[in-house]
């Protein structure tokens, strides 16, 4: 099959969790036998030069972008208050990109266009128009959820409405959209029941996210144990919000009870202000494998977002043991106290540290289940293979 993949961020030398997700389906749907082309946008917060990308990459993929400034700008914000449209996705539309877009589809005939979010759905009518392809919407997450949770959690009466009207504007452009592709592969089987209760009519698959096992082998080498640690891109808000929320709520009950356990943040954009007791700031990581296998504790304190953490997944195929929250193990078939902790409250989190740092053979019991729930579940292999089936189903 002939597969365009049209992402809203460069997807190549992928560092977070989205670009990592559109990543890892190009690689295995080439390996299936596919031919996969990638069109991606460019954006401020996810630039990369083209000249950095790896040439072998764009030659298999006959990889172009364009780029879009998505930032969020207070005239145009203030602006699309008084129009009915999402400005969460118009910031994501450009002639400039349509215009490839177009030369694309005129030049190369698809079987499949993969749109991976709704960040890139905007091009929906242009690809109709001019493709025969199938139109698959790979959704991530459903985006108006997070959006109404973060705006059920904000403070200030102003905020809360603005953020609640963003909400609303999204929810109906996410819905209203359900029944135009051709199919929706979701990332998690909770997102696609949450579309089948809105109406959705059209195949839905459960395509997970999948790692390559190969690369990700357990390594205790470095191993500080006990420590404590989160990486994730701190230019998301709810990694912000669930990093200052564990900061604020449970550390210090944490280093009372041990006080030269150490707590290390690491992802892009971090800020530097953290200046609480035995907290190490790392900031962006050259090897966030490497980085993670030489931790032994990952929390992941989040309280809002969808679909999957992979994060959560990457740290589980590296043997860690992780304490989450029920909404930040969202989408993964985990069971609790068997391949992961589950903590909702700053108690729950202390108790659950508690019990690792006290008790390293369960601690290392959760690691090993980890493991083998992704070599279950997670193999990209077996999603890829999967995935090449529903495509050549939809075709038939």
């Amino acid at each position: 099959m002939k597969i365009l993949q049209i992402c809203s961020k460069i997807p190549y030398a992928p560092k977070d969790g989205g670009g990592i997700a559109m990543n890892i389906l190009t690689q295995g749907l080439m390996n299936q036998g596919n031919l996969v082309h990638v069109l991606a946008i460019s954006t401020p917060k996810h630039f990369l030069n083209e000249d950095a990308i790896d040439s072998d990459y764009k030659r298999s993929t006959s990889f172009q972008s364009v780029f879009i400034d998505t930032s969020v700008k207070p005239v145009n914000a203030i602006l699309n208050l008084f129009s009915s449209k999402s400005y969460n996705v118009v910031r994501f539309y450009s002639l400039a990109f349509e215009k490839v877009l177009i030369e694309k589809l005129k030049s190369e005939q698809y079987d499949i266009i993969q749109l991976e979010s709704l960040w890139v759905t905007p091009y929906f009518d242009v690809i109709r128009k001019h493709s025969k392809a199938k139109i698959v919407l790979r959704s991530h997450n459903v985006e108006y959820l997070i959006w109404e949770r973060l705006a059920s959690e904000a403070t200030g009466m102003l905020k809360k409405k603005y953020l609640s009207l963003l909400a609303k504007r999204l929810k109906n452009y996410e819905l209203n959209l359900l029944n135009k592709y051709d199919a929706i592969a979701c990332i998690t089987e909770l997102d696609a029941s949450v579309f089948k209760k809105a109406g959705c009519t059209i195949p839905i698959v459960h395509i997970p996210f999948g790692i390559d096992l190969e690369k990700y082998k357990v390594d205790d080498t470095d191993l500080e144990k006990p420590s404590v640690f989160h990486i994730g891109a701190m230019d998301w808000q709810p990694n912000i919000d669930g990093v200052n929320w564990f900061l604020n709520n449970a550390w210090d009950k944490l280093i009372a009870l041990y006080p030269s356990l150490k707590l290390y943040l690491a992802g892009k954009n971090i800020s530097s202000n953290y200046n609480q007791k035995n907290v190490i700031i790392d900031g962006e990581v050259a090897n966030a494998h490497r980085y993670i296998s030489s931790k032994s504790i990952m929390v992941i304190p989040l309280s809002s977002g969808g679909g999957i953490r992979v994060k959560i997944i990457e740290g589980m195929a590296l043997g860690k043991t992780i304490i989450s929250t029920s909404i930040g193990a969202e989408g993964i078939e985990y069971e609790n106290k068997k391949n992961i902790l589950i903590a909702d409250s700053p108690s729950e989190f202390v108790d659950a540290i508690d019990k690792c740092v006290n008790d390293s053979t369960f601690a290392d019991m959760l690691g090993r289940n980890a493991r083998i729930l992704i070599e279950t579940k997670h193999n990209n292999k077996l999603i890829c293979s999967k995935l090449s089936d529903f495509y050549k189903s939809l075709l038939n």
